[in-house]
C-alpha cells in the first residue's frame, strides 16, 4: 500500500481536470455523507483552478435484467432493443443521483458520467487513467474500524494502491483529508485528527466477508446459512472481545510513546469508547440477522405462490388483451359495415325518392294522355252517362243479363236498337287502359264473326255492342246449361260455328300491320244472335303482336299470363311466350267440347282414349242421334292435333285447319238443305255483314244490299265496302223495296208451310 501524507484542509494543488467519485444516499436524502463533504471540498478548494470538474458514479456492469418475478434473464437471451431500453432507463434513474450535488456547486458548469467497472475502484481507476484526470475527490464516510476489518479494504484505500502517479487522490473523510500528492512525501506519514497506524493495520488483516442474500439461494442453502449464521454470531462475539483487547494494548503502547502529544491519547480513549459501542451494536446486529433470516425464508416460500399468482395472471392478463385486441378489431369492422350499410340505405332511399318522383310524373302524363284519348277519339260513337243511365234505368238489376271479373252487362235499347252494354271499371287507371285497348283493337276491325262495337262512354266506361239474342256458346254446349234448352244445336249448326270461329280467328292473326291474338278464347266469350250466328267477343285480352316468333323456337318471357284455366296454351304457360297458336290450342278445347258437351279438365284424355278403343260415339252428345260418325271422327281428330303440347306440333290455321273446317261445314250446309226441304232463304236474303235474313234491306255505293241498321254504323267508323273492302264514293243509303217485297212473301210462306 502506498504512503499517504496528511494534508490540511487549508490549500491544494492545481489541477486542469478535477473528477469527485459520488454515489446515492437514502431515498429522499441529498447523497451519500462523504460523497457530499468529497463535492463540497472539491468545490472550495479546487473548482476555480480546474478547466473540466466532473462528477462520476460507478455501476457494475448490466449482464442481466430483472423480471417482475424476481429472476435475472441475461441480455445475450433478449434482444437488443430492450437491452438499450432498460440501459437507458437506468441511467435515467442514476442521472437524478446527481441533482443533490449539483445543488452544492451553486449553479456553476459541471459534467456528469456514469461509468460501468466491475468494482467501483477499478472503474474510477481506470478512467482516471484514460480521461487524463488531474485530480480525483472520494469521500469517506466510515469511521467504524470493525466494517473494514469484517469486509475488507473499502474503495478509498484501493483507488490509493491503483492509482496512477500522474493522478492526485484526495480522501475526505469526516476526520481530515488523506491525499498521495508528491507535497506530503517529505514529512512523516500520520493520520490526521488522531487515526493511528492500527487503524490501517487492522483494515489491512481483515478477511473480507462474504453475505450472500436469501434470494439468491436454494431451499437446501438457505437451512445451512441459517446454521452458518448462528455459528458466526458466536465467533464474531469473541472476536470483538479479541478486537477490544488488541485495541486496549496497542493504545497503551501508543499512550506510552507519545505521552508528550495529549490531545491524541484524547482521541484514542474517545476512539475506544466508540469500539466499544460498534461491537455492542454489532453483536446485536447478528441477532437480529438470525431471526430476519428465518422471516425472509417464510416470505420467500409465500414470495413463490405469489410468483405463481402472479405468472398466471400475467398470462391470462395477455390472454384478455389478445381477446380484447380481437373484439376491438371486430367492433371496428362492425361499425365500418354499419356505415356502409348505412350510406348504402341513404342512397338506396334517395334512388327510390327519385324513382317515385320519376313513376309520379310518368304517372301524372299516362293519366292526362288517358284522359285526352276518352274525351278526344273519334272512331267511334261516344254517348254521355246521362243517355247510358237513361237506357239502363240507372244501371237496374233487371237490365242484367251477364256478370263477370270485367263487371256486369246490361240488355237495353238505345236509338231504338237492342244493344248489350258492358260496364268495364269503376274509376282505376288499369281499367282505363283496358277499356281503351278494347276500344282500340274493336274500333279497327270490322268482321262478320266479330262482335261489332256501336259506342262507348268514356265518362263511366261502358262499351256499346250489338245484343247477341242466344247468349253464349256456353250456354249451349255446358253440361249444366244444356238441360235448361228446350231446343239444342244440331250437329251442322256445331260445324258451321267451329268454321266460323276460324275465320274470325283468322282474320284476327293475319290484322296489318300487327297480328292481334286473343288470349281468352273460351265457350263464354263466343256469342250466339237469334239465327245462331256465332262471333268472337271481350277482346280485352287481346295483345297485338309486331314480331311473332317462330313456332320452332322456345323464347322465355317474364310476362304476365292472361286467359282461362285448361283453355290456356301450355307453352305460353311455362315460357311466358304467346303465339298465335296460342289460340288454336283454345279453339281445339272449343272442338271437342262442340261434339262431347264435356268439361275442358281432362277431356283430351277422354277423346285420345274412345278414338284409340273405335268408340267415339260412346263420348259424342247422345242428344244427337244423327251423327255423321266419319265427319265427327275427322273434326274430331282435328281438335286434338289443335291441342298439341308444343306449337309447332298444332297445324296451321290457314293452310291446315280452314280447309278441312270449310268441307265439313259444306257437308253440314247440304244436309241441312236437304232437310229443309228447299225451305231455307236464298244466301242473298242475308245481311254481308249481319249474316242474318235482313229486315230493312238497303242498297250501298259498292251496288251490294246491307241490313239498313249494319251498314249505317259501318258507315260511321269507315268509308270502305264490307265486301270488296274499296274505298266507297258516297254514303249514301238506297231502300231495295223489291228485295224486302222478296224477303216478306218468303216469310208469309215459311209460316204457312209450318
Amino acid at each position: 500500500m502506498e504512503s499517504t501524507s496528511t494534508i490540511d484542509g487549508g490549500g491544494a494543488p492545481s489541477a486542469l481536470a478535477v473528477a469527485v467519485a459520488v454515489k446515492g444516499g437514502k431515498a429522499g436524502g441529498i447523497g451519500g455523507n462523504g460523497s457530499r463533504r468529497a463535492v463540497q471540498w472539491a468545490v472550495e478548494n479546487l473548482f476555480q483552478k480546474a478547466d473540466r470538474f466532473v462528477l462520476i458514479h460507478v455501476i457494475p456492469n448490466i449482464t442481466s435484467i430483472p423480471t417482475p418475478s424476481g429472476n435475472q434473464i441475461p441480455i445475450v437471451e433478449l434482444d437488443a432493443n430492450v437491452v438499450a431500453m432498460y440501459v437507458q432507463d437506468l441511467k435515467s434513474q442514476i442521472e437524478q443521483q446527481f441533482t443533490p450535488f449539483k445543488k452544492l456547486c451553486k449553479g456553476k458548469k459541471i459534467e456528469t458520467l456514469v461509468v460501468e467497472g466491475d468494482n467501483p475502484a477499478s472503474g474510477l481507476v481506470g478512467y482516471a487513467s484514460v480521461s487524463g484526470i488531474n485530480s480525483l475527490v472520494l469521500g469517506s464516510s466510515s469511521s467504524n474500524w470493525l466494517m473494514r476489518k469484517l469486509y475488507g479494504k473499502g474503495v478509498p484505500s484501493n483507488v490509493l494502491k491503483q492509482s496512477p502517479n500522474t493522478c492526485n487522490i484526495y480522501i475526505i473523510s469526516r476526520h481530515g483529508l488523506i491525499s498521495n500528492s508528491e507535497s506530503g512525501s517529505s514529512s512523516k506519514h500520520q493520520v490526521s485528527c488522531g487515526i493511528s497506524k492500527l487503524w490501517c493495520g487492522f483494515c489491512s488483516s481483515s478477511n473480507e466477508s462474504n453475505f450472500k442474500t436469501i434470494h439468491e439461494t436454494s431451499n437446501h442453502e438457505k437451512a445451512s446459512l441459517i446454521s452458518r449464521t448462528d455459528e458466526r454470531g458466536s465467533s464474531c462475539r469473541s472476536l470483538g472481545d479479541a478486537i477490544l483487547q488488541t485495541g486496549g494494548l496497542n493504545g497503551t503502547s501508543v499512550s506510552s510513546s507519545c505521552s508528550n502529544k495529549s490531545s491524541l491519547h484524547v482521541e484514542v480513549e474517545k476512539l475506544r469508547l466508540e469500539l466499544r459501542h460498534a461491537v455492542n451494536m454489532y453483536n446485536q446486529a447478528c441477532d437480529e440477522l438470525v431471526h430476519t433470516q428465518n422471516k425472509v425464508q417464510k416470505l420467500s416460500l409465500n414470495n413463490k405462490e405469489d410468483a405463481k399468482k402472479i405468472n398466471s395472471s400475467l398470462q391470462n392478463e395477455s390472454k384478455y388483451r389478445k381477446i380484447a385486441a380481437e373484439e376491438k378489431q371486430k367492433h371496428l369492422e362492425a361499425i365500418k359495415e354499419v356505415e356502409t350499410a348505412r350510406n348504402m340505405l341513404a342512397l338506396e332511399a334517395y334512388e327510390r325518392e327519385i324513382a317515385e318522383l320519376k313513376f309520379t310524373k310518368e304517372s301524372s302524363e299516362k293519366h292526362q294522355i288517358i284522359e285526352s284519348l276518352l274525351t278526344n277519339d273519334k272512331r267511334y260513337k261516344k254517348y254521355t252517362i246521362t243517355e247510358i243511365e237513361s237506357a239502363t234505368e240507372s244501371f237496374s238489376k233487371t237490365k242484367v243479363v251477364g256478370e263477370g271479373a270485367y263487371g256486369k252487362v246490361y240488355k237495353c235499347e238505345i236509338d231504338r236498337t237492342p244493344v248489350a252494354i258492358k260496364v268495364l271499371w269503376s274509376d282505376t287507371s288499369e281499367k282505363k287502359r283496358e277499356f281503351l285497348k278494347e276500344v282500340e283493337i274493336l274500333s279497327q276491325l270490322s268482321h262478320p264473326h266479330i262482335v261489332q262495337l256501336l259506342g262507348a262512354c268514356p265518362e263511366r266506361g261502358c262499351l256499346l255492342y250489338e245484343y247477341m239474342e242466344n247468349g253464349s256458346l256456353e250456354d249451349h254446349i255446358s253440361e249444366k246449361t244444356t238441360n235448361q234448352h228446350h231446343n239444342h244445336l244440331s250437329w251442322f249448326t256445331r260445324f258451321r260455328i267451329a268454321f266460323e270461329i276460324a275465320c274470325a280467328l283468322a282474320f284476327l292473326h293475319n290484322s296489318k300491320p300487327d297480328a292481334i291474338v286473343h288470349r281468352d278464347l273460351k265457350p263464354g266469350n263466343i256469342l250466339l244472335d237469334r239465327n245462331f250466328v256465332s262471333k268472337i267477343g271481350d277482346v280485352g285480352m287481346a295483345k297485338l303482336i309486331m314480331d311473332v316468333v317462330p313456332d320452332n323456337v322456345t323464347e322465355y318471357k317474364d310476362s304476365i299470363l292472361a286467359g282461362t284455366m285448361y283453355y290456356i296454351d301450355p307453352e305460353y304457360h311455362r315460357t311466358g311466350t304467346v303465339r298465335p297458336k296460342s289460340d288454336v290450342y283454345a279453339f281445339g278445347i272449343i272442338i271437342l267440347q262442340l261434339l262431347t258437351l264435356l268439361q275442358p279438365k281432362g277431356i283430351i284424355e277422354k277423346v285420345e282414349s274412345a278414338i284409340s278403343r273405335g268408340s267415339l260415339c260412346d263420348v259424342l252428345d247422345d242428344s244427337i242421334t244423327d251423327w255423321p260418325l266419319v265427319e265427327a271422327e275427322e273434326l274430331a281428330l282435328l281438335g286434338l292435333k289443335c291441342c298439341s303440347l308444343r306449337c309447332r306440333d298444332r297445324p296451321d290455321l290457314d293452310t291446315q285447319i280452314l280447309p278441312v273446317l270449310k268441307k265439313l261445314y259444306e257437308v253440314g250446309d247440304i244436309r241441312k238443305v236437304s232437310n229443309n226441304n228447299n225451305d231455307a232463304p236464298p244466301s242473298h236474303f242475308y245481311c254481308p255483314i249481319v249474316q242474318e235474313v235482313m229486315d230493312d234491306p238497303h242498297i250501298a255505293a259498292d251496288g251490294f244490299t246491307y241490313e239498313h241498321r249494319a251498314i249505317k254504323i259501318w258507315l260511321e267508323r269507315q268509308n270502305e265496302s264490307p265486301v270488296t273492302k274499296r274505298r266507297l264514293k258516297h254514303k249514301t243509303l238506297t231502300p231495295n223495296h223489291t228485295l224486302k217485297s222478296a224477303i216478306q212473301d218468303w216469310r208469309l210462306h215459311s209460316n204457312k208451310s209450318a
